[in-house]
């Protein structure tokens, strides 16, 4: 009799729920070791600090989850989750109001990262091969002798209806999947295990928000969705105010280098009427608020270098924001996450066509360096806007970043004029399109021209 395939996830985070839904294809058992117990309906959880603050899904992260899902996107609008057409958006860029048109994107669905993640959850019970295992913390890896290769996990575990009560066991699996975020331990269950932890970037411009969540009442009633772009170093507060389920508003507010969003409410409308657009602040200024204000400042951007280990165990990988975290002011997290879970789909399955029965010989390396290269573009983004900061630390960037940046600056302030530009940019964003459209001859000439123009302006003066 065969023997039954296994493989544990750690984290029951977004990155580890999406990945699980791939491993229930390629294995017999997946286990979801989560130290939390999940909430039996739509509500935060410890171990997710942010999930009360917007929470943007891209258009790329949205049609890679309904193929994970299929129907996912009807199953939030059923429950209340805002299903808005992109041209009632309005997005005052770096530059000014960007053109409000309308643009060759999917509608966005507005919701509360606690909905998501409960609905996902609820589909992935559906599968039978798909176990919880919750109130279960990871205390370290398993290896065989050699310590060549990870075959499972050490794990204390608590009672849900007796936390005083506590337990040990090991987990034995095929495949270790770290998804485990920013405070992963990866990296010191390696080192106690005699191998060399990744080195890490951090980068850190200091960004921290707030959020409050309000009644759709009044005033409200009329709003239309806003979003308002930091433009440091200059410009170092922006924020958002968007509809979730519930009929309810969010509003987030931002500040880089430092300058952070009070969570009092008197300061907090003063940051909100401090930006370069009043919308926001007009539209909460009298609102009836439902929450308190929610702050966080853990925005640094972590990358974690496993693709560059000399030596690196069998079995064991490492996804999401436990290899790769950016600012989540920029929206990437959950596209990202999805965009991990559709790599480690096609790297299974060219594994299993190698090696048809079921050796992993090679995969985790191999996976760990994709991912780098997966992961180049968004952290790219993240890092470059970031280190506009005057205070930002951890950045050096080459030249050609450098370049980079000052001509992204330039088809910014084309996207306020252009319609088609401004299409483009959006397509990048929304991680539809390849940066590299915005280096087409069509766009460097408008984008390059501003020198021009701005040359003949000084020279009028």
């Amino acid at each position: 009799m065969q023997r039954e395939s296994h493989a544990i996830i750690i984290g029951g985070s977004l990155a580890g729920l999406l990945a699980s839904r791939v491993l229930a294809k390629h294995f017999d058992r997946v286990s979801i070791v989560e130290r939390d117990f999940f909430p039996e309906k739509p509500a935060p959880r410890p171990g997710i600090p942010q999930s009360c603050h917007l929470h943007i899904l891209l258009n790329r992260g949205k049609i890679i989850l309904e193929e994970f899902f299929p129907g996912l996107e009807k199953e939030l609008v059923a429950a209340g989750a805002p299903s808005l057409d992109p041209r009632s958006i309005g997005w005052f860029s770096p530059a000014g109001w960007a053109p409000q048109f309308s643009p060759d994107l999917n509608d966005l669905i507005m919701f509360s990262r606690d909905l998501v993640d409960w609905q996902i959850r609820r589909r992935l019970a559906e599968n039978t091969n798909v176990h919880f295992l919750q109130g279960r913390t990871v205390t370290g890896l398993l290896t065989n002798a050699s310590r060549a290769e990870v075959t499972g996990v050490s794990v204390r575990f608590r009672d849900r209806h007796n936390p005083v009560s506590i337990h040990a066991e090991n987990l034995y699996a095929d495949l270790v999947v770290d998804a485990g975020g920013k405070v992963s331990k990866t990296p010191q269950w390696l080192k106690s295990l005699g191998y060399e932890p990744p080195q890490e970037t951090v980068i850190n411009a200091f960004v921290g928000y707030a959020t409050r969540i309000y009644k759709c009442s009044g005033k409200l009633s009329d709003t239309a969705p806003v979003f308002v772009s930091t433009a440091p170093p200059f410009r170092t507060r922006g924020g958002g105010i968007f509809p979730i389920e519930g009929n309810r508003w969010l509003v987030t507010l931002g500040g880089g280098d430092r300058d952070y969003p009070p969570a009092d409410e008197s300061g907090f409308l003063e940051f909100a009427r401090t930006l370069p657009t009043p919308t926001i602040y007009d539209a909460i200024k009298d609102a009836e608020a439902i929450t308190p204000i929610y702050s966080y400042r853990g925005t640094e951007n972590r990358l974690r270098h496993y693709d560059l280990l000399p030596r690196y165990p069998e079995n064991l990988i490492i996804i999401g924001h436990a290899v790769c975290a950016f600012n989540p002011v920029y929206g990437q997290g959950m596209t990202v996450a999805a965009l991990d879970a559709q790599m480690l789909d096609g790297c299974l399955q060219k594994q299993r066509e190698r090696y048809p029965e079921g050796d992993l010989t090679g995969f985790a390396r191999q996976f760990q360096q994709k991912l780098a290269k997966l992961h180049t573009i968004p952290w790219t983004f993240a890092i470059s806007q970031d280190s506009r900061y005057r205070g930002s630390t951890g950045a050096k960037l080459n030249l050609a970043t450098r370049l980079t940046i000052d001509y992204i600056d330039l088809v910014l302030k084309v996207v306020v004029g252009d319609a088609k530009v401004c299409q483009s940019f959006l397509e990048v964003l929304h991680m539809i399109e390849s940066p590299a459209v915005l280096f087409s001859p069509s766009i460097a000439v408008k984008a390059i021209g501003q020198l021009v123009t701005g040359s003949q302006k000084a020279e009028l003066k």
